[in-house]
This record gives structure tokens, sequence and C-alpha cells, in this order.
């Protein structure tokens, strides 16, 4: 099969994947086997290319967002032959953990990562554990439903983790495949969003997505906000997000990589109750229910799609925030 091989040795080229032929994939006990359809371009994929997140393997097939036919392996778990199916960042956890045990699989001591701790969907062919992959509404296209199950999912997660209830002002710092795919939920629980970002183009999508003001990312919403998400990998964007919200306040940071957190006025800015809240994985419960609402408020993301052999392209259209939406790759 072709895939997009990632070499973490000392000589590699910074940010670059090489096509290769590789073998199919062998299929273990538990796992179902594949044929990719499209897989989404996360900018997680981005800081493992990068070297941010540090090499988890010698060499490595990224790609986390797959949507895939099962063609063989495992067919248990309701999944049948020829069913389509998605696969997330969290590709497995060991079950017995602390956190497992306490229904926070997202925290497993000993997870397995899609794309970054075993191979993923930037090829032809991948496989999965049949007990963490979800089947997918139908209705929805292979294009649209790949930046769901991260970008989707996670930006799911950063609602409930912030606490977020239907009416409330809610911002939103970065505006990329995760916020863009967030806004439309929020919206449909009544909330008024509020949208800081760098690009004239993910301005006017987040405009035309219904956020109630849109600001570039020096600017403060024109008023305090309930609950705050930051998508930039940045720490400048969390200090400005909390300088935004009233007091009880919550922030919540969906990233997994940041630059730096900056030194702030505690006095000012977080002082009054106000929280900052990490966002960690996601869990198989995150990922059916956010399906569910998917499904039910008709979410189509915005996607542009590149081919196989363009991947580098499209990792570094989400560096330079050069992609109104996500970016999809299809082998």
């Amino acid at each position: 099969m072709r895939a997009a091989i990632l070499s973490t040795g000392p000589d590699r080229r910074a940010g670059a994947l090489e096509i290769c032929h590789v073998p199919d994939p062998l299929v273990a006990t538990g796992q179902c086997l594949l044929r990719v359809r499209a897989c989404g371009v996360c900018r997680t994929d981005l800081h493992i290319v990068e070297g941010d997140l540090g090499p988890a393997r010698p060499r490595l097939i990224p790609g986390h967002q797959i949507v895939g036919e099962v063609v063989g392996g495992a067919i248990t778990d309701g999944l049948t032959r020829g069913m389509r199916v998605g696969v997330s960042w969290l590709g497995g956890t060991d079950g017995h953990c602390r956190y497992c045990r306490d229904d926070r699989e997202n925290l497993c001591d000993a997870p397995t990562f899609t794309g970054f701790t075993v191979d993923g969907g930037f090829a032809e062919y991948a496989v999965a554990r049949s007990d963490f992959v979800f089947p997918l509404p139908e209705g929805m296209d292979d294009l649209q439903a790949a930046p769901l199950l991260c970008a989707g999912i996670i930006g799911f997660r950063s609602l409930r983790v912030a606490g977020v209830e239907p009416g409330d002002r809610v911002g939103l710092f970065g505006f990329g495949a995760s916020a863009h795919v967030t806004l439309p939920v929020l919206r449909s629980w009544g909330c008024e969003v509020f949208v800081s970002t760098r690009g004239a183009g993910h301005r006017r999508l987040a405009v035309a997505l219904g956020a109630a003001w849109v600001g570039d990312d020096t600017r403060r919403p024109p008023v305090a906000l309930d609950r705050a998400i930051t998508f930039a990998p940045s720490g400048d964007v969390v200090v400005a997000a909390l300088a935004s919200l009233r007091k009880g306040g919550v922030v919540a940071i969906n990233a997994i990589h940041l630059d730096r957190m900056p030194e702030f006025d505690y006095d000012r800015l977080l002082w009054g109750e106000r929280q900052i809240r990490s966002v960690t994985n996601m869990t198989r419960a995150d990922a059916r229910e956010f399906l569910q609402v998917a499904s039910a408020i008709g979410l189509r993301p915005s996607v542009t799609a590149f081919p196989l052999d363009r991947v580098t392209e499209a990792l570094g259209a989400i560096k330079a925030d050069a992609i109104e939406g996500a970016a999809v790759i299809i082998p």
C-alpha cells in the first residue's frame, strides 16, 4: 500500500513526510482492518511531524481522523464487513487503571494514540482496535465526517470541560478546524459566540457560521464572557481569553501543546474565582454523543481535500492558517 512515512531519526528533514510503498498492515487479535476513505489533518499531526511532541516511534504513519471501510479482522462489537466507521486520536486504553475504572479513560495511564504510538490513516489501509471505532451516521460524506473525529469530538469535550450551558456567552480564541465545528453546536444551544482569531478568511467563516462578534486575535470581545475555549497553541491566547471572562468564568485550553505560559496579573485576571482548565484527549462516550449531536443538527464542516502525495502541503497550510475549516487527505 502507499503511505506517508515520518522518520524520526537525527538525519530526517523537519516537517517532511515521504510517500512510500509499504506492506499492508498486519491485523492483531481484537483489531479490524480498514480501507481508508479519508483522513483529516489535525494540528496535532503538525506537532508530531515537527517534533513538538517528541518521537514515539522511529518510523510512523501519522493521521488520526480516519474514515474507513471495514474489510477484515475482528468483526465484533456490532461491526460488519463493509461498514463505514471512524477512528479518533484515542486508539485504546488499558481498561484497568484508576482512570479507566472511574469512567475517565481519556486520562488512562497506558493509552494508545492513533498516528502517534501506532500507525494512523495517512495511508491506503489502517488497523484499529475494534472496540475503539465508531459507526458513522448515514448522509454524512467521507470528507465532512473526517474532521469530526478529532477536531469535532475534542471541541465538544472542550464545551463540557468549560461547563457551557445553553444561552451562555462563549468566546472561541483561534478559529481553525476544531473551532469552526464547535461554533454550530454552540449556536444549536442558543449561545452567543464571540470569535477572536487572526486571518481574514477565518473571520469571514466565523461570520458565515453565525458568530455574534468577530475580531482579530488582539481584540477583546465587547462583553464579558461566561466561558472561553482557546484553540491556538499559544499561552498568550490563554491570557487574552482569561482577560475576557466575567467573575466565575472558565477558560478551557483545547491544545495538546502550548508554546509557553506567560506571566500574568493574578489580581486582575484570575482572582474572582475565574478558572483555567485543560482538555485532555477524549472518551468513547464523548465520540458517540458528539456524533449523535452532529447528525441531529446536520453539521457539515468546511473542508479542503488533498491527495496523499500532497500531505506535506496540507500540513503547511494548517501551520500557516491558510485553510478555512479543515484539511482532509484522500488516499
